[in-house]
């Protein structure tokens, strides 16, 4: 029996196809995710001004209406298509520099053509340059509503997104997520007559509130938002808490020994969160908490004595960073403190030769280990834990989400009843502090503790802000700190010579300084030095061989060299606040006055002149972090967490703070009394996607 030939898509089918794929890479798939689609901005489309009038206020949008006198393709200075439009009043060129030979068509003379654009004066008159248009008939209405101009991809014509909106309008369910009650104590509008109008506006709306998104419609949109996102991820707290976790209570020999043995004494900050920490390991659910403390404040101990609870209780830690000179770092300070109390503690990383590694590995499968510090090698395949009780992550938005789950399930591998019935706690670290409102909203499913506390005798860094030109003079600070027995950091953004940046790099910066400091060692360590030779510049550096240490951002995290007392950031114009705060952490760990000098290459940009300006102000992390999140704003701040989790797009959490508490408490009523209408809203604002604010 001869196949059948397919019939091939209409034209029309594969279009319609095509603008769906479109609308879908926007996150578009239904008609709620449509409608939840709200402008950016509007256009004012509801009146005519005279070409006349609007020659009078250059600067400003207006909107006219003429017939064509002229359609020219024109070739001085370059090709482009001039059009020239006339009514009663006047006339006005519109003036394209890119076009289709279409247009021409559609602007033949005689045909009468609304057009809107900011009106300028050219060298013949007043003219638009790419004015939106269209050609209409004498005496054809004009919108009742403001035109809202919607967020687009490459592709979609704002006329497409409009009619596709249009068209979901008139299909949704719009029953209210929220009952009257709530409405009225939350005095919020209703979400059926919020959305049309932020779709469609009366022209006599208070423009500024619309745009500012103060319009009580906003705020309606705003809340809800937030209310998903708290939904969400207390939902998601709700079921890693019904999940199972071994319990790990024993506070025993090896955390008493580990005390004991410690050259100084735990802050009260530090004994207070760590009791925060032993209680969490006690339950039969896995923690999952965030330990925040500003640099130098002595998370890694806390996170050992953890891992010293799990061991007393039988079971294996593992402790996963970022990068191999911080895991290094932990490795040997946490190594130190435990192998002389009996401890096996494993190293594993990517530039381990591969017999070290398959022993590494035997004793990790073996539970010989038991703890484990290393890089992302712990969460590659290979890698199994005999009995893995707690996961400790530092720099924890320095991973992606996928990871961290990666080193979590670890504790799910093997055949064993123990393996399939539990996960690993978790305890992650940050050095980052995120300010509260950013807490409440992006990591409402951890508990957080925080190390508001510096251990005694930890001196405050004095911050300097100098001009690049006086290089010279630094250079001489740099070798009297040296001469008094201090040790010098040297931090450049670049490796190699950029053209586009002219920057001064590394490999540059350390030949001028060995030039110049002929009776000094000067070492450098960049990111793309094998890590064997990192090892042996950084282990050089920590016995106080090499004076001056120029390197690039690895040593950001991690480095713990009391000696050095005089940090030097070069271009420092070009880091963020928080990679600048992090850096000068590295001094100021021993009982000497530690300087900080921030070279910058002038002239500076405001954004770059208010960072520089708070690292000259504060020491304080939080302010630090708070400050930061008023420049670059959520979206920015926490890029790296990576969590593939949507940003808020219409809440901002500098003017909204006020609704995010009232979210966080609907939220913790509905979760309790209504789980309908939590299913409602979540279904209604994620559609599906709530698996993304799971971590």
């Amino acid at each position: 029996m001869p196949a059948t030939k397919r019939k091939p898509a209409s034209p029309a089918t594969t279009k319609a196809s095509a603008s769906e794929n479109k609308l879908a890479k926007l996150g578009l798939r239904s008609d709620m995710d449509l409608v939840l689609h709200l402008p950016l901005r509007y256009e004012d489309e509801t009146k005519i001004v005279p070409i006349r009038q609007a020659a009078f206020i250059a600067g400003s949008p207006a909107q006219v209406e003429g017939v064509v006198t002229e359609c020219d393709i024109q070739y001085r200075p370059r090709r482009q298509l001039v059009v020239t439009i006339a009514d009663d009043s006047g006339t006005l060129v519109m003036r394209f520099l890119n076009f289709y030979g279409s247009q021409t068509k559609q602007l033949a003379v005689g045909t009468r053509v609304r057009a809107r654009g900011e009106v300028r004066h050219g060298f013949f008159g007043a003219e638009m340059v790419h004015p939106a248009y269209k050609a209409v008939d004498e005496g054809d209405p004009l919108p009742t509503a403001l035109t809202p101009v919607y967020p687009a991809g490459e592709g979609l014509s704002q006329t497409y997104l409009r009619k596709a909106i249009a068209n979901a309008l008139k299909r949704v369910d719009w029953r209210d997520t929220l009952s009257p009650a709530l409405l009225e104590q939350l005095k919020l509008a209703p979400f059926e007559a919020s959305v049309k109008l932020l779709h469609n506006p009366p022209p006599d709306i208070d423009e500024n509130a619309l745009m500012e998104r103060s319009h009580p419609a906003w705020t309606r949109m705003k809340f809800d938002e937030l209310l998903a996102q708290q939904l969400s991820l207390k939902r998601a707290q709700e079921a890693r808490r019904a999940k199972g976790a071994a319990a790990l209570p024993v506070v025993g020999d090896l955390s008493g020994a580990f005390a004991a043995h410690l050259p100084f004494q735990l802050t009260g900050a530090q004994q207070r969160v760590l009791q925060e920490i032993r209680a969490d390991l006690r339950q039969s659910f896995p923690m999952q908490r965030l330990l925040q403390g500003d640099v130098g404040s002595g998370k890694t101990v806390v996170a050992a004595l953890a891992a010293a609870q799990a061991i007393d209780s039988g079971f294996q830690a593992a402790l996963m960073a970022p990068t191999e000179i911080l895991a290094e770092q932990h490795f040997r300070k946490i190594a130190q403190w435990m192998e002389p109390l009996g401890v096996k503690v494993a190293w594993l990383s990517g530039s381990l030769r591969k017999k070290e590694k398959t022993e590494a590995q035997a004793m990790i499968e073996s539970g010989a280990a038991q703890l484990v510090i290393g890089t992302h090698a712990l969460i590659q395949e290979g890698v199994e834990f005999a009995k893995l009780g707690l996961v400790i992550v530092d720099e924890q938005h320095r991973f992606g989400v996928g990871q961290r789950l990666a080193l979590r399930n670890k504790g799910l591998e093997g055949d064993n009843l123990f393996h399939q019935q539990t996960v690993p706690h978790q305890l992650m670290m940050s050095a980052t502090p995120i300010p509260r409102t950013l807490a409440m909203t992006y990591y409402a499913d951890l508990e957080v503790s925080v190390i508001d506390e510096l251990p005694p005798g930890r001196t405050p860094i004095v911050t300097r802000v100098v001009d690049q030109n006086r290089r010279d003079e630094v250079i001489e600070r740099v070798h009297a700190a040296a001469q008094e027995g201090r040790q010098v950091y040297w931090v450049c953004p670049l490796i190699e010579e950029s053209e586009a940046l002219q920057l001064q790099t590394a490999t540059e910066t350390h030949a001028t300084l060995a030039a110049a400091l002929p009776d000094l060692q000067v070492g450098l360590v960049h990111g793309r030095m094998k890590p064997a030779e990192k090892q042996i510049v950084m282990d050089g550096f920590s016995r106080g061989e090499v004076h001056v240490l120029v390197a690039t951002t690895v040593i950001e995290v991690g480095v713990d060299v009391p000696n050095a007392s005089l940090m030097v950031i070069e271009h420092a114009e070009r880091f963020g606040l928080s990679q600048l705060h992090q850096l000068r952490g590295r001094v100021g760990r021993g009982s000497a006055a530690s300087v900080c000098l921030l070279l910058y290459q002038s002239p500076l940009g405001p954004v770059a002149r208010q960072r520089l300006m708070t690292m000259r102000e504060t020491t304080d992390g939080f302010e630090i972090a708070r400050r930061d999140l008023e420049i670059r704003g959520p979206g920015e701040f926490l890029g790296a967490r990576q969590s593939g989790q949507a940003m808020l797009r219409f809440a901002d959490l500098q003017t909204d703070q006020w609704l995010v508490e009232k979210a966080r408490d609907v939220a913790h009523g509905l979760l309790r009394d209504d789980p309908a209408t939590v299913e409602a809203h979540l279904a209604r604002w994620l559609g599906g996607r709530e698996e993304f604010l799971k971590v």
